[in-house]
């Protein structure tokens, strides 16, 4: 075989493995091309995920804190009106009953009339009922037939009230056991409790 021969053989044997070399590289760089595709897909998938997870966890916590402000100022509104309208029927009371103290026909028959339900309500023993100086002046003469009317056969005292009050009677034990307190005060305080419940009625009552 002469030269130029083996040369032309060399050279075709060489390209044969340079295209061999050629083919593994690019099956090689397709390989990695679809493995770093695939891994920079995923990665974007799961950077994508982590986004909108912490998007949607961000938004919950602005969702909430806008609900639970929401939630303060309602809360806060509903017991300003809750104490408007309680104050609103208290002061209606205050009017009515200074109204009815300044009566002198219908103020002593109210008297009476609480008087009798406390003497029915508070356990047997001797009362004292506890009214202002004024009506205890108002009381003092007719107190006896009033007494008798209201509590036939039981001792009730009269006395005057240890504190300032707008007008009513405390009827207690005279051992101190059970008191039953129907001054204005009194009444305006167990009438406050109720108040608020119907004020908290007015306002969630459905049309």
């Amino acid at each position: 075989m002469d030269a130029d021969a083996q040369v032309s053989q060399l050279e075709a044997a060489l390209l044969r493995q340079a295209e061999t070399l050629v083919r593994e590289q690019r099956q090689n760089t397709e390989a990695a091309r679809a493995r770093i595709l695939q891994e920079t897909t995923e990665e974007l998938r799961v950077a994508e995920e982590r986004e909108v997870a912490l998007a949607k966890a961000e938004a919950e916590r602005k969702v909430l804190r806008q609900v639970q402000a929401a939630e303060a100022r309602l809360a806060a509104e509903v017991d300003r009106l809750r104490w408007a309208l309680t104050e609103a029927a208290l002061a209606g009371v205050r009017e009515a009953f200074q109204q009815l103290v300044s009566d002198d026909k219908r103020y002593p028959d109210v008297l009476e009339a609480w008087l009798a339900d406390a003497a029915r309500a508070l356990p047997p023993g001797d009362l004292v009922a506890e009214v202002r100086p004024i009506d205890q002046s108002r009381l003092a003469k007719e107190w006896g037939n009033i007494t008798a009317r209201v509590a036939p056969g039981r001792t009730i005292e009269l006395n005057t009230l240890g504190q300032s009050s707008a007008g009513g009677v405390r009827v207690r034990l005279a051992d101190n056991r059970a008191q039953i307190d129907h001054t204005f005060e009194g009444r305006q305080s167990r009438l406050a409790d109720e108040l608020a419940r119907v004020a908290m009625e007015r306002l969630f009552r459905r049309t």
